[in-house]
């Protein structure tokens, strides 16, 4: 089907995995000394050959600024003399000075260097800086920007960055600069250790994310001179990660910017073709919205209520994503034209909300009030559709002054604007996404999880939800109870047990909705269980649960591992204590592990062959010299409980039970799969003798096992029932069921069941054998 088909009926782009993104540089030589730079004195910097003045003094961010053009080539210009010009008219000259200062030492670090597109490669950290001017960041900002790949590209020192700046300089660039220095085997791996660098540096420093946003900004400006290949992953990163990050702190300049390249050269065809619809549909609803607008407008002035009014047109991506999401075509999709209102103070903003609906008929279930309850990254305004002319639907978004500041630089409002209250709101919310951060990456297991984990947390349709004393949790649509619980404390998600939603009683794996009253029912000795995996939804929920499970399979693996080598050692009528603690440490260190513990949980989870370590420990004393090695006997056969947890399995092929023969099998990285001595699949693990492990059941083993059986009965009304109940006379619970008609006077009735041991399996045989419509009863062995 053609592209422009698939973006007419609303087809979703197939999903591909996140690659690291690439730098846009070369390295031919270069003289720098023709035209790269402007020359300045740094104790006056002053404009010099700039077209563009700076502008807007202190008073709020330059929407859609671009650099200057050079005349006859429409190439943008990236000069320190246009920089300076921005800067100039909110930082003092001496901090202006210091910025020009790390000009020099950037240009000159990269001097010879240049980017694909035959630029001076010193062009790129100056529109990365003027970026960051934009959004009025402070000159130490501005400073890392310009050298944010000195370390990385140039082979300078941080420590000669810190010398001739200062140490928070130094930690800036720091942060920015990639791992260059480990050898990766994939390209995801070190995608997924930079990130995790990078965001543990933007949890002491939330500017090196600033700084990264903008590197990437004035790359996907650039993206062009790139191969098409390059061009998709770079702008799939984008969209996957750089601009849900810029969504999350807020920063609306960047975002939409960062979507918009990245939807452009991720699907060029379909951009085109919706810009080309979206440029039709503003033809034909020019009328429409001006009319609107015009009839908003004077409603407001008769009220005597001041308020800006403006139609806008919608994001060219968020078309695109609702297309996917609501699976419509364009013309489906009616609400292309949305209207803002901006007025002074919040009363008013309820005003003009009365005012509207009395105007327009309001769409019900439409309305939402981030003023009340703001969004996760401090976003505050009314959202309401209105039904306006000829039926069409309208969406009005209405919010103060500061607001409007708020929700278009978010965290950034914090070095944006003096008043100290501008941003405070959307600065405390982005330092608890970044404590959550850390603990995500104190319970990751890797890179490449920790980044799994922050992407998830990064496209959050969100609920609101209450404690029982009233406090407000933002969490993403689709959250359990398990989320909730994770979302108030760590302990809390780790023992919990069930929840009162509106004080009614309800399971863990609940889906949460907005306005609900949630309270965690705790119990002390409760854990987390693996299957919280299949419905928890957050980075941090999933983190802990994964972390715990972690911990306690190293916890179990060790124990196993201890009792493992007992076994082996009791050959030569040896013990774990009696070989001795200094013994096993000295061994651990020559295969590279820091403790006898993670000795004995490698054993456990079937890394190391148990003989083979009883076999060198026995012949090594507590200083390393050989000994002579007692005469080999018979093994200890390792005793079976059935409650060693993870690292020990019960094959599912053949399902053994206490009492019956058994063998267990080494299986790297799991620990040990024990089998029936008659299990068929045994005979593909004959030649591998080296893997197998003698084992036999505990004296007595508090667990239920289960097992599978297999009945035939005759076709009667209850037949089923008769068997359960059977069943259940004799103590055991049936885990599943499989029924199945054999032919017209017998079906086949497959149960899964629990047993304590053999003798308990051969006590149901027996009682179901007596029913009269049984035909056969047999065990099952797959």
């Amino acid at each position: 089907m053609p592209t422009t088909a698939l973006l007419m009926n609303g087809a979703a782009p197939a999903a591909e995995a996140v690659e690291g993104a690439a730098e846009q540089r070369s390295s031919p030589p270069t003289d720098m000394s023709g035209g790269a730079v402007a020359e300045r004195s740094p104790a006056a910097p002053t404009a010099v050959g700039s077209s563009t003045q700076a502008g807007g003094g202190r008073g709020g961010p330059r929407r859609d600024r671009r650099p200057a053009v050079d005349q006859g080539t429409d190439k943008p210009r990236y000069l320190i003399s246009d920089l300076c010009a921005d800067l100039d008219g909110y930082l003092p000259p001496e901090q202006v000075s210091e910025v020009y200062r790390a000009y020099l030492y950037g240009a000159d670090a990269h001097a010879g260097q240049q980017r694909q597109s035959g630029e001076p490669y010193i062009y790129h950290p100056i529109a990365v800086a003027r970026i960051l001017a934009e959004l009025r960041m402070d000159h130490k900002c501005l400073i890392a920007a310009i050298l944010h790949d000195v370390l990385e590209d140039t082979g300078k020192p941080k420590d000669e960055l810190a010398a001739l700046f200062d140490d928070e300089v130094a930690e800036l660039v720091d942060g920015v600069s990639k791992l260059t220095q480990i050898d990766f085997p994939s390209r995801a791996e070190a995608q997924a250790a930079n990130f995790r660098k990078m965001m543990l540096a933007m949890t002491r420093d939330i500017r090196v994310i600033l700084i990264k946003l903008a590197d990437r900004l004035h790359n996907m400006r650039t993206l062009g001179v790139m191969a098409p290949e390059k061009r998709r992953r770079i702008s799939r990163e984008t969209l996957e990660i750089y601009a849900p990050i810029a969504n999350r702190l807020g920063i609306n300049s960047l975002r939409l910017d960062l979507e918009d390249l990245g939807f452009r050269h991720l699907w060029p065809w379909r951009y085109h073709v919706l810009e080309a619809a979206v440029r039709g549909a503003r033809q034909h609803q020019r009328e429409l919205v001006a009319n609107v607008e015009t009839a908003v407008r004077r409603r407001l002035q008769q009220e005597g209520i001041d308020a800006e009014v403006s139609g806008r047109e919608k994001h060219l991506f968020s078309i695109y994503r609702k297309m996917l999401e609501q699976a419509k075509s364009f013309k489906e999709l009616v609400d292309v034209f949305a209207f803002r209102v901006i007025v002074e103070r919040v009363d008013d903003c309820y005003r003009v909300l009365g005012q509207v609906h009395n105007l327009y008929k309001p769409v019900p279930g439409k309305f939402k009030d981030y003023i009340a309850i703001p969004k996760s990254n401090g976003y505050q305004s009314l959202h309401t559709v209105l039904v306006g002319p000829q039926g069409a639907p309208i969406e009005v978004q209405i919010r103060t002054r500061d607001m409007h500041r708020i929700a278009d630089a978010g965290i950034a409002a914090h070095w944006l604007y003096k008043n100290a209250a501008e941003g405070a709101g959307a600065k405390a919310l982005a330092d608890d996404w970044l404590q959550n951060l850390l603990e995500m990456q104190r319970d990751s297991g890797d890179s490449q999880e920790f980044l799994e984990h922050v992407k998830i947390d990064l496209f959050p349709d969100e609920v609101y939800v209450f404690t029982p004393k009233g406090r407000i949790l933002v969490l993403p649509k689709g959250a359990t109870v398990v989320d909730f619980a994770y979302a108030i404390h760590s302990d809390v998600g780790n023992t919990c047990v069930a929840a009162r939603i509106d004080r009614r009683l309800s399971p863990l794996r609940t889906v949460l909705r907005s306005g609900q009253t949630v309270e965690i029912i705790n119990a002390p000795g409760a854990k987390p269980n693996a299957s919280w995996l299949n419905f928890v939804v957050t980075g941090k929920a999933r983190a802990n649960v994964r972390s715990y499970l972690k911990n306690l399979q190293t916890q179990e693996a060790e124990a196993l591992g201890r009792r493992m080598l007992n076994a082996e050692l009791a050959r030569f009528g040896q013990d774990v204590d009696s070989v001795g603690e200094s013994v096993i440490a000295v061994y651990a260190r020559e295969v590279h592990l820091d403790t006898p513990a993670a000795l004995f949980a490698e054993i456990g989870l079937g890394n190391r062959l148990p003989l083979l370590v009883a076999r060198r420990l026995v012949g090594v004393d507590g200083t390393g010299a050989q000994t002579e090695v007692p005469e080999e006997g018979s093994p200890r056969r390792l005793a079976i409980r059935g409650t060693e947890g993870m690292v020990v399995n019960l094959a599912r092929c053949c399902r053994p039970i206490p009492g019956d023969a058994i063998t267990g099998l080494f299986s790297p990285g799991k620990g040990i799969v024990v089998h029936r001595c008659e299990c068929r699949n045994l005979g593909e693990f004959q030649s591998k003798r080296d893997k197998w492990l003698e084992v036999e059941w505990a004296d007595d083993p508090k667990a239920e096992f289960q097992t599978e059986i297999r009945v035939e009965v005759g076709n009667r009304r209850g037949a089923l029932a008769t068997i359960a109940a059977a069943i259940a006379e004799q103590g055991s619970n049936i885990e599943y069921v499989n029924s199945r008609e054999k032919d017209g006077m017998t079906s086949t009735l497959d149960f899964t069941i629990n047993v304590h041991s053999r003798a308990h399996l051969a006590t149901i045989m027996r009682r179901l054998r007596q029913i009269p419509l049984v035909v056969r009863i047999t065990r099952l062995a797959r």
